[in-house]
């Protein structure tokens, strides 16, 4: 570690906030010289998204603001940690040959010199990093913020630009086996879907029967974990919240013990149903796992994974629909809607036929997740022992 030093990290980068813009000039849609913008809503961890952007017009005065892809985002307000969803100090890169503009509360980072902005990136990801920032956060649980100068002002260890450059460039490889992994299972999702649609909508025949969604799979209710905790360090597992079913397991989640209902037990490539807040249909990409309350594991015994999986996919759309008209705090529905949602079933011939088109699209999902589990891992841990002298990199 001869090459690693202690520093002020403003000595080797800058930060630039985004702009407060003015939420009466922002447009619904895309029109000539507008650009989309990045909310803190639109950086999650690892990436930066377009969802349910808004965009504004721009002009040379919005210059400094200006995102193109590569750039370092960092997340200046968001939750603690243990809230989870958008995490404070939460630090992303925006992949995206989209240009787009910065909003208020999110900073970009910029390198000086001849600092590796990408071994930044890095430094930043480190779960010591982030709970750093997220302990020096003022504010709630719910809504913490972070300064520009919290962030300048930390003390960190970094080697020279050299080692940087390698170290990023390592990560970097991981990162790019993930990104094709993630590219892969959207082609395969929307291959699926396609075909899927060609099946169901384009060529369905009147005679195929008909059949609830209750009927064709079983919806299993998780339990209420906190009636479960661990009874001792070993049979336990984590709990399988609706946080955890977008953001994953982790240190923050909720254990619970094993000695429940084996049925409870939620392993990779298992399907989940998230029945209320925000309604979720998704092939369960992480470790194994205990079912908590307002979670379906989706199962049956007479039709395939990917049969009963689409079908709940093809109905999550009516399913919101009928969540948002409930008159509460946190939209839902019922076992009755699934009586109700209706799918088409072809005979057992036909069936088969789909089958070994579709299956296969499927397992190459799961596969391809459980090997994203791992990179992950392995990713995080070696970070973890790299920025913990653990470990050396020459």
């Amino acid at each position: 570690m001869s090459e690693w030093k202690d520093v002020r990290i403003g000595d080797y980068i800058d930060l630039i906030s985004g702009f407060a813009f003015k939420s009466s000039k922002f447009l619904n849609e895309q029109v000539e010289n507008s650009l989309p913008i990045i909310k803190i809503k639109n950086v999650a961890s690892g990436d930066a998204n377009l969802n349910d952007v808004v965009f504004h017009k721009y002009d040379n005065s919005l210059e400094k603001f200006l995102l193109e892809k590569n750039d370092i985002l960092i997340a200046m307000t968001g939750n603690h940690p243990q809230a989870l969803t958008q995490v404070v100090g939460g630090i992303s890169k925006y992949k995206l040959d989209v240009p787009s503009l910065l909003n208020q509360r999110v900073g970009k980072i910029i390198a000086k010199g001849d600092t590796c902005l990408d071994f930044i990136y890095y430094l930043f990801k480190d779960k010591e990093v982030q709970n750093y920032l997220a302990n020096q956060s003022s504010g709630s649980a719910n809504q913490a913020n972070i300064s520009k100068n919290d962030i300048l002002e930390l003390n960190l260890r970094i080697p020279s630009p050299t080692l940087q450059r390698t170290i990023a460039g390592i990560f970097s490889s991981i990162d790019h086996k993930i990104d094709l992994l993630n590219r892969q299972n959207r082609t395969l999702e929307s291959m699926a879907e396609t075909l899927f649609r060609h099946y169901f909508i384009d060529e369905a025949q009147e005679e195929w029967e008909e059949k609830s969604l209750s009927q064709i799979a079983s919806f299993l209710n998780g339990l209420a974990c906190q009636k479960f905790p661990p009874k001792n360090g070993i049979k336990k597992l984590p709990v399988l919240k609706i946080k955890e079913l977008s953001n994953g397991i982790t240190e923050y989640s909720d254990w619970a013990t094993t000695e429940i209902g084996s049925e409870y037990l939620i392993h990779n490539g298992d399907i989940i149903f998230a029945w209320s807040a925000s309604l979720i249909v998704k092939i369960w990409d992480g470790e194994d796992c205990i079912l908590n309350q307002h979670l379906f594991k989706v199962t049956s015994n007479q039709y395939p994974k990917w049969f009963y999986f689409m079908w709940c996919k093809f109905h999550l759309k009516e399913f919101r629909s009928i969540a948002n008209s409930h008159a509460t705090t946190m939209g839902h529905i019922k076992r009755g809607d699934l009586d109700t949602a209706m799918v088409l079933v072809p005979p057992n011939d036909k069936l088969k036929i789909m089958t070994e088109q579709m299956q296969p699209m499927i397992e190459q999902q799961i596969l391809n997740n459980k090997q994203i589990s791992i990179l992950t891992k392995l990713r995080d841990t070696l970070l973890s022992k790299l920025m913990n002298n653990e470990i050396q990199v020459e």
